[in-house]
């Protein structure tokens, strides 16, 4: 990989993790910049994985989303993280910012869901991911990105593949369980890079995140005010 790309996926992946933040319990903003900057990186992706899938929420979306249809993505978003967190019991569950538009990131039980070098899902992450479905089932206005990671065993020749195969195992299986292809807009292989816990081997980093965001039906429903 080129050293100009790695620059853009490093600093892509700091806005990621400092665009999180816990719920206030209303629908505005939660930092403009690094959320307009993720919102673009998904939307890159999301257009090179899936050309000619129609709008998507791109760089300049979150600007001109006005603050009322804003609010009501938001408030629709609370509504989203108050349904995964009651039907998925072994999921980290948060709203972040992506493009100035509040979404959810969803973070799967790592040890839970897969042994070292393995990307096969156990029976209990299946059970967990059938629940997660069915509240994706109900809402076809959310868009879907899908990212695996590994720790940091071995190398990227061996852990961008694994992570990529861990999230194609997490995207597969909610496609089997009903979930639209068209709303899993992204599947990527982060391999090691992002640990959420230092150390080589630890558990918590074999790990897949789920992002869920406003697709374009949802912020024209919010626009013109019918959106629930």
């Amino acid at each position: 990989m080129k050293k100009m790309k790695i620059s853009v996926v490093a600093l892509s992946s700091l806005l990621l993790l400092s665009s999180c933040a816990t719920s206030q319990g209303t629908g505005t903003g939660i930092g403009a910049g690094a959320g307009a900057a993720l919102g673009a990186l998904i939307g890159g992706m999301t257009n090179n994985s899936h050309s000619g899938t129609g709008a998507l929420v791109g760089a300049a979306i979150g600007a001109a989303v006005g603050g009322t249809a804003g609010n009501l993505i938001g408030r629709h978003m609370d509504k989203v993280k108050s349904q995964v967190q009651s039907q998925v019991s072994n999921a980290k569950v948060e709203e972040i910012e992506i493009n100035g538009l509040k979404a959810v990131k969803v973070t799967f039980d790592s040890g839970l869901q897969f042994d070292m070098s393995k990307a096969t899902l156990k029976s209990d992450a299946k059970t967990d991911l059938t629940k997660f479905a069915s509240v994706l089932k109900g809402d076809k206005d959310l868009n879907v990105a899908v990212w695996g990671f590994t720790d940091a065993t071995g190398g990227d020749k061996v852990n961008v593949p694994l992570s990529k195969n861990r999230a194609n195992a997490v995207s597969n299986y909610l496609k089997n369980q009903g979930v639209a292809s068209a709303q899993i807009r992204d599947v990527q292989g982060k391999g090691s890079q992002n640990p959420i816990v230092d150390s080589t081997v630890a558990p918590e980093n074999r790990r897949v995140e789920v992002y869920l965001y406003a697709s374009d039906s949802m912020v024209k429903k919010a626009e013109n005010g019918t959106l629930k």
